[in-house]
């Protein structure tokens, strides 16, 4: 079993709102500086810069999860994570199709850039990414462990698109292997604020849109960096476990 340090929250460039320093090379870079041997690329709604990140990370140790930020058109904000970029691909076909017919605003939220491992420019993207989609969040999880990936809400205690704070409530039909918590509070000032968080897992995320937002808090005592690890660690199947350490108050 090992320790793995992860922050599963982490925007490139493609996001409008990340600085352009999020590309490949730089974003990995990053991560090992902090001591962190497991992400998740989880642009806005997208994914295209996903296996560029992977790329970058080839013989680095570092593993990179594929993953989106969506947005369920109740506006709360989820992470779904999948365990191969074929299941993500065939997500974003999905997601395509739920996006509404319109263009990035780029002069107020910024332009949206694919690019390669080494950070070149491929394209803009002209679609408005940072959006809610028509899914709602009962069937967003439906349809990502369809594929067999993980939805876990972000950012559960932010009054922008988190889960408590835009819809004040957590159903059991939802049935989320775990809540991610931001920087700015505790797991005991969460299950203080939002007693039903109690009952599920937490891990905490950088969120990151700059180098500077890495956290490398969640801890995942695992046999390997997998997504299926991940589960059994939420589960606390095999001895995996979990645990949010050196927590950030900012």
């Amino acid at each position: 079993m090992k320790t793995i340090r992860a922050d599963l929250h982490v925007h490139t460039v493609l996001s409008p709102c990340a600085h352009v320093e999020m590309i490949p090379p730089l974003i990995v870079r990053a991560a090992l500086d902090h001591h962190i041997g497991l992400i998740a690329i989880t642009d806005h709604n997208a994914s295209a810069n996903v296996q560029a990140v992977q790329k970058a990370a080839d013989g680095t140790g570092l593993t990179v999860l594929p993953g989106m930020e969506v947005q369920s058109r109740e506006d709360v904000h989820l992470l779904c994570l999948f365990a191969s970029l074929p299941d993500l691909e065939a997500w974003q076909r999905q997601i395509d199709l739920s996006l509404p017919d319109e263009l990035n605003p780029a002069e107020h939220l910024g332009e949206q850039y694919v690019v390669d491992e080494q950070g070149e420019y491929i394209r803009t993207e002209p679609r408005f990414l940072l959006t809610a989609t028509k899914f709602s969040i009962e069937e967003i999880t439906q349809q990502v462990k369809a594929l067999g990936g993980l939805v876990i809400p972000a950012h559960v205690d932010r009054t922008a698109y988190g889960l408590f704070p835009t819809l004040g409530f957590l159903a059991d039909q939802w049935d989320f292997p775990a809540l991610e918590i931001s920087r700015h509070i505790t797991p005991e000032e969460l299950h203080r604020q939002f007693p039903s968080s109690i009952r599920s897992p937490l891990i905490q995320s950088g969120d990151a849109h700059r180098l500077d937002e890495f956290l490398g808090t969640t801890l995942f005592e695992i046999d390997t960096p997998t997504l299926d690890e991940i589960r059994k660690a939420f589960q606390g199947e095999k001895q995996r476990k979990i645990n949010i350490q050196n927590n950030q108050i900012a």
